[in-house]
Order: structure tokens, then sequence, then C-alpha cells
């Protein structure tokens, strides 16, 4: 038989009550720890959903207002930076850095003919100098903003009644316009996909650019290099061009709205991508996120 002796006993008391105690502690340690990460996670369920019934809100409230009610904002919005309209901004950076005028292009004015000594960076000068006698110098970047619309979709309808109804200047005039724009709005499109093209540049030469391509295109010349394409890559290309005209919507490319009887956009057709090459300085390529087209319940394209 082993005997203990007290201070055995004792010593083992003391170590059986110190492991216990440890014990104690590591779970006390980890029952905090849990509460706290339970009490994170809470705080971001609660974030979310309230980040989420704010935006739906929003969302909701912008749909519920009606377009004679926008700010000029609003409609810009809409316009340049939504589901329905988008920029795309080309930005001319060769004149960026200040460079001479040298080289051959330059001796037609009466300039010295120096020849950069490489190649490539004489071709360069070249090219620079032909633009600059044909325009004159930029000596900074200079950019053209080009707005994709879909005409066809009535945000954009409203968006552009609102800019209108917003530019006049008595109440009576506006409840005016307010009346003939409404027609515009509720226009029916029929079996049409129509894209509004305008732009707008920082420097008139660039807009000179655009404004000889998109009057001097013509249905012939762009019914190869213009369509709409979906995610699958199914196309469908133009049928109608109407160059622009003084109501300022820009140039209207005109598209089928089925193919064999169907739509050619559904909620879940992806994306859309509008092509056209107008002509040497023109080359427009945007994309649209179909399942954000919807509008007031309707896909609106």
């Amino acid at each position: 038989m082993v005997r203990v002796t007290a201070g055995q006993a004792a010593f083992s008391y003391h170590l059986e009550k110190g492991v216990l105690y440890d014990k104690y502690q590591a779970e006390s340690r980890y029952v905090i720890k849990e509460r706290k990460i339970e009490r994170a996670m809470r705080k971001v369920v609660i974030a979310v959903s309230l980040t989420a019934l704010l935006a739906f809100g929003i969302a909701a409230q912008k749909q519920s207002k009606p377009w004679s009610e926008w700010s000029e904002k609003d409609a810009e919005k809409v316009l340049n930076d939504s589901a329905w309209g988008q920029t795309q901004t080309d930005t001319n950076t060769s004149e960026m850095i200040y460079s001479p005028t040298t080289g051959t292009a330059a001796s037609g004015t009466g300039a010295r003919n120096t020849r950069a000594s490489t190649p490539g960076v004489r071709d360069d000068q070249t090219d620079r100098n032909t633009n600059r006698l044909k325009e004159g110098a930029y000596n900074q970047a200079v950019g053209i903003n080009y707005r994709v619309r879909f005409l066809s979709a009535k945000p954009i309808r409203e968006a552009f009644a609102a800019m209108i109804l917003q530019r006049q200047g008595s109440p009576s005039a506006a409840e005016q316009v307010k009346t003939q724009m409404a027609q515009f709005v509720d226009r029916d499109f029929g079996n049409y996909i129509v894209v509004a093209v305008g732009y707008d540049a920082s420097d008139q030469r660039l807009s000179g650019k655009a404004f000889q391509d998109f009057s001097g295109a013509v249905f012939g010349s762009l019914k190869n290099n213009t369509y709409l394409e979906r995610k699958d890559g199914k196309r469908v290309f133009l049928i109608d061009y109407r160059a622009p005209v003084a109501d300022g919507l820009g140039a209207k490319f005109v598209f089928p709205r089925t193919v064999g009887g169907t739509p050619f956009l559904k909620r879940d057709s992806g994306e859309v991508r509008f092509y056209s090459e107008v002509g040497p300085n023109v080359k427009l390529n945007r994309r649209f996120k179909v399942s954000d087209m919807v509008y007031q319940g309707n896909l609106e394209y």
C-alpha cells in the first residue's frame, strides 16, 4: 500500500486546483472571444441589412419620382452614367509634353529642315509636325467625350425631357413644354432599338473631326461595322442611320429589336455591346449590363 504524505497531498491538491483554474481561464477566454465574434457578426449583418434597405429605398424613390421633378444633375446622371447611357472618353496625350516643331513637315513654313537621328523619333516628329500644320499645336492632353445612349429606353427620353424642362424661364413655359415632352417620353419605338450618340470636347478641333465623321457617315459605310452584340456573341447589325440634326439628340443608329420573332435582349442576356467604326476619327465601343436596364418593372432598351 502506498502512503501519501501530507506534503504530497497538499502538492497534489494545489496542482489539481491549478490545472482546473488554468482550464477555467482558457474556457473563459474562449467564451469571451466567441461572444466578441458573435457581437461583431451581428453588427456586420445589421450594417449590411441597413445598407440594402437604404439602397432599395433610394432606388424605389428614384423610380417613383416623375421626370418632371428631376434636377439637371439627376438627368445628367441618367444620360451619361447609368444603365442606359454611358460615356466613352478618348484622350490625345501625344502632345502633353511640349516639343518644338522641327523636321521635314515644318520646312514648308520656312523652318529649318533638321532631321532626328533616330528613324522612329524622326517619323513621330514628322507626323506631329504635319498635324500641327493642319490644325495647330495642342501642347497639352486634350479629350473628347462620346455620349452613347439607348434612346429607345424610356429613362433616356425622360432625362432629355427633364433637361429641356429645367431650362424654361417661366412656369407657364415649363408647363407647355412638359405637355409636349410627354409625347416624346411615351413614344413607342415598336420593333426598333435606337442608340443615340452625342459628343463634346475641350477643344473645337476634336469636335470638328467628330462632326466630319458623324455627318459624312452613311448607312452603306456603317452597315458592316456597326452592331449590337450579346454576351453569347450573337449580333444584330445596323438597319438605318441618321446623321446628327439640330434636335440635341445626336446621331441615331437603328437596329432590329427582335430576331426570328424573339426579343434580341432579355433580362438574362448578360451584357450588350454597342460597336461602331463611324469614321477615321471615331470608333465607339461601350458595354451595358442588361440586368440593370430594368425600369419600373420593364426591361428598357
